[in-house]
């Protein structure tokens, strides 16, 4: 149905645009179930005060997105346990997709913009992974929902840090540098702003299944602000770019399986923490 749109028309849109690194949940709704999204969905915070979002698909293992975790620094990942409570638990190590190229942007990549973080120990049983085994293929017209942890409008920083949820529409894929599917607002759909990614949300799930059984499908990777926009250019409320889940899931299962050996002491002993996270052609 929105083939022929994205080919062309949302193409030369995106050029006018102002894409940018996903923040946080534009007109998303606060999650307040103990049973919803907190149980998967973290914070992903660095040593240079960056903010990303990202899923728990292993007890000690959050795939998010490559660009969150390319900077030399130290990471550290936000869970909220069933009472709201925040628990703070370092990154030992980190694997960017090995066709990620680090230092460009997220919609200039002419790679794969996926990453997964090992953590420093096991979360607990307030937590449920979601199995990105379980991920299918993103239809055109398919309901969606985003999640994360970002602002909720670029001139509003202190807005971010609050787990927040929206409902969004898949409208196809599109081949910018790499191959993206683009979600927004099913009843925008991107002509004025609505809901969406932003600041702080990049790495963060797409979802189907809702409640009780969800699924994760995608990992947001930039946005762009609505084609109508007024004096102040944003972007954010318009398109979400996401990397599908379902087209990289051999990767994903292989180098968790070879980051989920490696010790704490292990990853330590290699030297500085952050330059080995960072860098691509380490610990394939």
């Amino acid at each position: 149905m929105w083939g022929g749109l994205l080919g062309v028309s949302l193409l030369g849109a995106l050029t006018g645009l102002l894409p940018t690194p996903a923040a946080a949940v534009i007109n998303g709704a606060t999650t307040r179930d103990p049973n919803g999204a907190r149980s998967f969905v973290v914070r992903i915070e660095s040593t240079e005060g960056e903010i990303c979002s990202g899923t728990l698909i292993a007890p000690d293992l959050v795939l998010s997105a490559a660009h969150c975790v390319m900077r030399p620094a130290g990471y550290t990942v936000i869970s909220v346990d069933r009472s709201f409570r925040q628990h703070r638990t370092p990154v030992i190590a980190a694997s960017m997709h090995p066709d990620f190229v680090p230092g460009t942007t997220p919609e200039d990549q002419p790679g794969v913009d996926l990453a997964l973080l090992k953590l420093e120990q096991p979360l607990g049983n307030d937590y449920v992974p979601l199995d990105p085994r379980g991920a299918g293929s993103i239809s055109n017209g398919e309901p969606v929902d985003i999640a994360g942890f970002g602002v909720v409008a670029e001139n509003r920083r202190n807005s971010a840090r609050v787990l927040r949820l929206a409902h969004l529409v898949s409208i196809g894929s599109l081949q910018v540098a790499n191959r993206v599917t683009v979600v927004t607002d099913r009843r925008r759909m991107a002509e004025t702003s609505g809901a969406g990614a932003c600041l702080g949300d990049s790495g963060g799930p797409i979802l189907t299944g809702g409640p009780g059984g969800y699924r994760i499908v995608g990992v947001v990777s930039w946005s762009s602000g609505a084609l109508q926009q007024g004096t102040r250019r944003t972007a954010c409320g318009g398109f979400t770019a996401v990397t599908p889940v379902a087209e990289h899931a051999g990767w994903i299962a292989s180098r968790s399986a070879e980051l989920q050996r490696i010790q704490v002491g292990e990853a330590a002993s290699r030297g500085n923490r952050s330059d080995w996270m960072a860098r691509p052609g380490r610990n394939r």
